[in-house]
């Protein structure tokens, strides 16, 4: 509708109240324009032309339908009393006298403007501007408005009537942009392409149409909102059409859901329509099988990239799509000289790789290619990057990026409107950032940034040595593997300790890998890269265990790498990745080491792909005569086991221990340790609070709960079950470097313990009565992979212990084979049997393991 509403004319035409801008200048004059509106606004009507004015303005009459039979519009307002007959017109033609009829009868009727008063209430108060935008969005709630649409701008800006308080507002459809008409300096006005086609789309469906409008926010004066209309979602269509894109900083208020505008977007798209008529995608050029993937996580580059394992059994980097990883904001000036390390000198970098590391690594995930960023030439303020694959990349169906921004270890990257480069689930990602600076996350926390001070001692040799130490006594220490230069040479992390070292696997000799030499490049071993590829697959970034043995003059740490409770030097071996060395005789690993080069050389594959085996000469074994030494020292008793193993302290050594027992406990007991400060680890060395209340140096055993941690006394022998609060950290000044644990186990030599527990219990119940806390003297007879195995006598009589167990009918000999030991063997037998024929305790009934070792439990 024009801004004001006429018909009639020289033709005898009624007279309508007009409306300028909204103010109205007679009463009625806004139901006379509604009457109108609801009567003709997308109805089909005919029309004839009754007169021309020299300035070219048509006067005629309406009629609704196709032909002039129908309704006439003229009459229909003056017989509501909406308009009145031109006065000064001939009134001798029949459409004249019609309206005269039809005015007599709208004031016999009192209709109208013919009606009582001076028609006041049908002027409405116009209200063009709102004091508080935002404020006037929140306090409805987002429950559709009641509106009109006055004027329609472009496809995607209109100006809305908001009823029933007369607010002419302007609205902006949320989400989307359509194209519009630029303003020329000379003032006119140039369309964008489609922009015409666009607001004809919004104009012929809204225009003057009775809508609802969802108030979503606010921009300036104008609203944000969602029109809604009986016939369809005018935001959408548009989207469909093509004659709209998704706009990001609005569509995270569409409160329908952003994925409905990316999805009729996306609709518009694939069909090229309109706007997007010269559209190629990001991943135009993907087969659907490179588009989306099964792969498995090999390696977390860095906090937006990781290495994925294709079924093909390739390797592919995928960088997340849309994030950018925490980064230096501004210059660092607080060491020029220092190198950056952006894994712990980055804050968040150390706790976003972590976090991808702890949920990705040897796992399944989903990915969906984006779009392929092309590679980029270097500036002077921009590195060099390569081609980049970004993805989507999703596990148990969470979208590892939009976690990432959550927990704020990443920003998202803002892209200019035309950039179609982007995530798949760019708003999630949006809304995910939203939220983490709300709840001041990560990169956003107003809070002291993390620090991680780790020290790399690799290839540091002084460092090392201070390092060994300490490392050897820890036992088994867990460990991150952050790198691997070859099949045996790997670069650790080890939390506890906050250092990065390089560690050697022990026991095995690994094929070498190709290295750059001066002048030269030296060519790889047979067999080297498929073994770097198999420790990387095992054990890269995974978390392990490590025991260090020893160290190289480079500073290079030596031991045994365990990974979900294998051993990887066993796994190189026995994959014939590698073969045993000469040094692993001394280890306890030997056997397995042994054992799986003689499965793997069987095979002949790898590095035994040429072996042949040597046949073996028969050579008699030659039994080297020795004596047996008899060189008894004084011990001290301290613990007994349930397996009648024992614990000793060597007498010489006693005073030293004294000491430093009351040393220790003075120390103690000027800075006594903070209850429930002491954190237990497996391995690691303590002070423990023994039930008289005293303090003694333990070692941690296995953590169950802080409840229920299992420590060993090193200096007695002893296990316990302790809380933690009773625990501490062992002070240096007492460590087993000033003195070593001074209880040793030890077996009894010549005798075989009853496996039957009553019988047994017999036994180890005589032993702790006999010699548990006195001084005995004690011979080691021969070793074993347990402990040594020894003789044991009373310190007064001299009296054998196992020999008077034998007679007492309480254990069975051993009988060993060594020559310089058959005499002390025959005086045990004989005193058995002895035993025997008195049937004392085991032999009460007669000698039970010819016919019932097995159903007793006893081995001959």
């Amino acid at each position: 509708m024009a801004s004001s509403a006429q018909s009639g004319g020289s033709s005898g035409g009624p007279a309508v109240p007009t409306v300028q801008r909204g103010i109205v200048k007679m009463p009625w004059a806004f139901p006379a324009r509604e009457f109108l509106r609801k009567k003709l606004i997308g109805k089909e009507v005919c029309f004839t032309i009754e007169n021309k004015t020299p300035q070219g303005r048509e006067y005629g009459m309406i009629y609704l339908g196709k032909d002039t039979n129908g309704e006439n519009i003229a009459e229909s307002l003056v017989a509501e009393g909406l308009a009145t007959r031109r006065e000064g017109m001939r009134a001798n033609n029949p459409e004249q006298n019609r309206l005269s009829e039809c005015e007599e009868q709208a004031k016999a009727a009192k209709k109208g403007m013919w009606s009582e008063g001076n028609g006041s209430h049908t002027i409405r108060d116009l209200k063009y501007t709102i004091e508080n935008p935002r404020h006037f969005v929140d306090s409805h709630h987002q429950k559709p408005v009641n509106a009109i649409i006055e004027h329609v701008r472009d496809g995607s800006v209109v100006r809305a009537l908001l009823l029933p308080d007369y607010y002419l507002v302007t609205v902006m459809l949320s989400g989307i942009k359509c194209p519009t008409f630029r303003r020329e300096a000379d003032g006119s006005e140039t369309p964008e392409p489609f922009a015409a086609e666009a607001k004809f789309f919004t104009e012929s469906r809204l225009l003057q149409r009775d809508v609802q409008i969802i108030l979503e926010s606010c921009h300036n004066q104008n609203i944000l909102g969602t029109i809604l209309h009986p016939n369809g979602n005018i935001t959408e269509l548009l989207l469909k059409e093509g004659f709209a894109r998704c706009v990001d900083w609005s569509i995270a208020v569409y409160t329908r859901g952003a994925e409905k505008l990316r999805a009729a977007e996306r609709f518009a798209k694939e069909r090229r329509l309109r706007i997007w008529r010269d559209y190629v995608a990001p991943t135009a050029n993907l087969d659907q099988k490179d588009k989306q993937f099964v792969a498995k996580v090999m390696q977390v580059l860095n906090a937006d990239a990781i290495v994925v394992k294709l079924n093909s059994g390739d390797y592919k980097t995928i960088h997340l799509s849309s994030i950018r990883p925490p980064r230096l904001e501004g210059e660092n000036t607080q060491d020029k000289n220092k190198k950056l390390r952006p894994l712990y000198d980055i804050p968040y970098m150390f706790e976003a790789r972590e976090f991808l590391r702890k949920k990705l690594i040897g796992k399944k995930v989903n990915v969906t290619v984006d779009y392929i960023r092309p590679a980029s030439p270097a500036t002077e303020t921009v590195p060099a990057f390569s081609e980049r694959t970004c993805a989507t990349v999703t596990i148990g169906g969470i979208n590892i990026a939009e976690a990432l921004v959550s927990k704020g270890l990443a920003t998202v990257i803002r892209y200019r409107q035309d950039d179609d480069q982007r995530s798949s689930h760019y708003d999630e990602l949006l809304a995910a950032e939203a939220r983490a600076i709300k709840n001041g996350k990560g990169l956003h926390s107003k809070k002291e940034v993390p620090i991680h001070r780790v020290a790399d001692i690799s290839g540091d040799t002084q460092k090392a040595k201070q390092f060994l130490p300490f490392l050897q006594r820890a036992g088994r220490s867990e460990a991150v593997v952050e790198y691997v230069f070859s099949g045996s040479r790997l670069k650790l992390y080890l939390p506890k300790e906050t250092c990065l070292i390089t560690f050697l696997l022990a026991g095995i000799e690994c094929p070498r890998g190709a290295r750059n030499l001066p002048g030269l490049v030296q060519e790889g071993e047979p067999f080297s890269e498929e073994a770097t590829l198999f420790t990387k697959e095992l054990v890269l970034q995974r978390e392990v265990e490590v025991e260090v043995e020893s160290m190289d003059k480079a500073g290079n740490f030596i031991g045994w790498l365990h990974i979900d409770g294998a051993n990887l030097s066993v796994l190189l071996v026995e994959h014939a990745l590698s073969k045993v060395h000469f040094t692993a005789e001394r280890s306890s690993y030997y056997k397995s080491l042994l054992s799986a080069e003689e499965a793997a050389k069987q095979k002949k594959e790898k590095v035994w792909a040429h072996y042949e085996e040597q046949p073996v000469e028969e050579v008699m074994p030659v039994l080297e005569e020795k004596e047996r030494s008899a060189s008894y020292k004084p011990v001290f008793v301290t613990e007994i086991t349930d397996d009648l193993h024992f614990y000793v302290q060597d007498v010489e050594t006693g005073t030293q221990l004294e000491k430093l027992m009351e040393n220790m406990r003075n120390d103690i007991a000027s800075h006594p340790p903070v209850e429930g400060s002491y954190a237990p680890r497996r391995g690691e060395f303590c002070i423990a609070k023994f039930v008289d209340g005293e303090w003694y140096r333990a070692r941690v055993e296995k953590v169950e709960s802080p409840a229920k941690v299992h420590v060993f006394y090193i200096d007695y022998g002893n296990r316990e079950v302790l809380p933690s609060t009773r625990l501490g950290t062992l002070p240096p000044a007492f460590s087993t470097r000033v003195l070593p644990a001074q209880a040793t186990e030890y077996a009894f030599a010549f005798i075989q313990v009853p496996q039957d527990d009553d019988a047994r219990t017999d036994a180890v119940d005589s032993v702790v009565r006999d010699i548990q806390n006195t001084q005995c003297l004690l011979n080691v007879e021969h070793l074993s992979s347990g402990c040594p195995h020894v003789t044991l006598q009373f310190a007064d009589s001299k009296g054998d212990v196992g020999l008077g167990l034998v007679k007492e009918g309480l254990v069975m000999v051993e009988v060993r084979k060594e020559k310089q030991f058959q005499k002390v063997i025959t005086e045990y037998l004989n005193a058995q049997e002895s035993a025997k024929s008195a049937r004392l305790n085991l032999w009460r009934y007669g000698d039970f393991r010819a016919d019932d070792a097995d159903e007793f439990g006893y081995s001959r």
